[in-house]
C-alpha cells in the first residue's frame, strides 16, 4: 500500500530482526492491542504488525512513533542507552502514573522478558489502591514485596487487614485481590517489587 512504502523508505532504518520481537513484547507488558498502539502512536496496525513479524524494518522516524506509543525514548527502544547490560532509570523520565489520590512511577525499564518490577508509590490521606474486591491484578504465581518508607498503610489481602508503619515490610501473594489503604494524616510513600514465581502449595 502506498502508506506502508512511505514509511519504509530507503535511508536510516533500524534492524527488524532486533525491533519487531522488542516492539511485541514492550506492547504486549503494556497490553495493548495493535490496534491501540497504531492509534497512540500514529503508525498503522498493518505496519506495526510487519515490524513486529520481522517483515521490515521501519525507519528511525516511524521507529520515533512507535516508542512514543509505548511511552519510551528512541534511544529506549532501541536500547542505544544500554551499556554491558546495563539499564538506567533517570529521574523524570519514568512512566507515572496518578489516580484518586495514588500516584505512582515505575523504576523499572520495561525490558522484554522482565521478571521483576519495582515501583514507588504516593498515597494521599484517605485514599487507597484499587479497592476491596478488585480482582488480582498480576499474574498467576506472583508475588509482592512492600517496603513502607513514610507513613501508616493498611495492607488488605484476601479480607484479611494487616497494619504497616514506616520501616516495615511485607511480602503475599499479589494473584490475591489486594489493596492498600493510608490511614495516616499526612502521606505514604512506599517501594513495590513484583516478582513472578511459583505459588506454594
Amino acid at each position: 500500500m502506498a502508506v506502508a512504502s512511505t514509511e519504509i523508505t530507503a535511508g536510516d532504518s533500524t534492524e527488524a530482526v532486533a525491533v519487531g520481537p522488542r516492539v511485541r513484547a514492550l506492547r504486549e507488558a503494556m497490553d495493548l492491542s495493535l490496534r491501540d498502539l497504531a492509534e497512540r502512536s500514529g503508525v498503522s496496525a498493518p505496519m506495526l504488525s510487519q515490524v513486529e513479524r520481522g517483515e521490515t524494518s521501519p525507519t528511525l522516524a516511524v521507529a520515533g512513533k512507535i516508542a512514543i506509543g509505548l511511552e519510551l525514548t528512541l534511544s529506549q527502544l532501541l536500547r542505544l542507552d544500554e551499556s554491558q547490560h546495563v539499564v538506567v532509570s533517570r529521574q523524570g523520565r519514568r512512566r507515572r502514573y496518578s489516580h484518586r489520590g495514588h500516584q505512582f512511577e515505575e523504576l523499572t525499564p520495561p525490558l522484554p522478558g522482565q521478571r521483576a518490577d519495582v515501583s514507588l508509590h504516593t498515597l494521599n490521606p484517605g485514599a487507597a489502591t484499587g479497592g476491596a474486591g478488585d480482582p488480582p491484578m498480576h499474574e498467576p504465581g506472583s508475588r509482592e514485596t512492600v517496603a513502607v518508607i513514610e507513613g501508616q498503610l493498611g495492607l488488605v489481602v484476601d479480607g484479611a487487614r494487616h497494619k504497616l508503619t514506616s520501616g516495615d515490610a511485607v511480602t503475599f501473594d499479589a494473584d490475591l485481590s489486594h489493596h492498600f489503604e493510608n490511614e495516616g494524616t499526612a502521606q505514604a510513600r512506599f517501594l513495590a517489587v513484583i516478582a513472578a514465581g511459583l505459588r506454594r502449595s
